[in-house]
């Protein structure tokens, strides 16, 4: 596909977060127009007036290039949409949408509560007409806004004839994808990591150092691969950007949401204040219960899931830790972790 021929593809972004604003704002890197949907009224005239996402995105200046609006309809038309609404609202926005575009671009990390299901088999149930791709990797959204050099996968269920359509759209100077067909990879690389973040965030909070902390990421990432290759997932996938890459970014720094909520556990803050006190969303959170729930499904051993997933119900850090150290000695490499 010629740049030219990119060029004419109409490009949008569904939903005005944090996330989504950055990608925005990457994508009109080059002059481009793109429309971006948000759902609050207010977000929507201060975008197109003030080019500013004082909400979610208060340190970037956005580009003119970019427009928002608050009908969905609108996004029907676009070419290219990159989906980036809450993973647990991905399906009731889609499902309001009165028509599809023919790429949706998945850009929200999570699995859905109470159906178990990942996110693209929620857009191809709601929006059965559209090519489904996954984005995901290591990216901080303030990053990306200010144009720091970024690498992710893009993932296309439909292959090359997919990413020959849509690399050209999305890719840019500092903003470089790698294509992969592994659509099941990139996904749960995106949401075990969100989970991980968190246990991390809580070693951080107790003060137990940067030794635990590279030992959780690296049993941490072992889950992971017993997770995903169980539900169909390649190991080189998740060895990769949307895996691996993304869980070292997000379990050490503050900018992550899911380490946030982690330290402020442990350092002793209740977790259902902190989530109700949340206006954005740490998704691992969300995902936790679910990833439990699968993983006892499939008989899959994932004890440090299941450990942040009783921090959330209230089980307090230090003795969630030292359970964790009390488990029966094992082979590193052992199937069943």
């Amino acid at each position: 596909m010629t740049h030219r021929q990119a060029q004419a593809d109409r490009v949008g972004v569904l939903g005005a977060g944090a996330w989504g604003t950055a990608l925005a704002q990457m994508l009109a890197s080059d002059g481009r127009e793109v429309l971006i949907w948000a759902r609050e009224e207010q977000l929507v005239e201060e975008i197109n007036s003030a080019h500013t996402n004082s909400l979610f995105l208060p340190s970037a200046k956005l580009a003119e290039t970019i427009r928002a609006t608050g009908d969905l309809a609108a996004m029907g038309a676009i070419d290219t949409l990159l989906v980036v609404t809450p993973a647990q609202h991905m399906g009731s926005v889609l499902a309001a949408m009165p028509s599809h575009p023919r790429d949706l671009v998945l850009c929200s990390k999570g699995i859905e509560a109470g159906s178990g299901r990942l996110m693209n088999h929620v857009a191809s149930d709601t929006a059965a007409g559209s090519a489904i791709a996954v984005l995901s990797g290591p990216t901080f959204a303030h990053e990306v806004a200010a144009g720091l050099p970024t690498a992710v996968t893009l993932a296309c269920a439909g292959g090359e004839d997919q990413w020959d359509r849509i690399a050209p759209v999305i890719a840019r100077q500092a903003f470089r994808p790698y294509y992969s067909d592994d659509v099941t990879g990139a996904e749960i690389g995106g949401s075990v990591k969100n989970v991980l973040a968190i246990a991390c965030g809580v070693v951080d909070g107790l003060g137990l150092g940067q030794n635990a902390r590279a030992a959780l990421i690296a049993r941490g990432y072992a889950e992971m691969l017993r997770f995903g290759e169980a539900l169909g997932a390649r190991a080189e996938t998740l060895a990769g950007l949307c895996g691996l890459g993304d869980l070292v970014l997000t379990c050490s720094s503050t900018s992550s949401r899911n380490f946030s909520l982690g330290k402020a556990l442990g350092e002793g803050a209740r977790a259902d204040a902190l989530m109700a006190d949340r206006r954005t969303v740490a998704e691992g959170a969300h995902t936790a219960p679910v990833l439990v729930e699968l993983a006892a499904r499939h008989g899959i051993a994932m004890p440090i899931v299941t450990a942040v997933y009783g921090l959330l119900k209230g089980d307090e850090p230090r003795k969630v830790v030292s359970d964790l150290l009390a488990r029966p000695l094992r082979a590193e490499q052992e199937t069943a972790g």
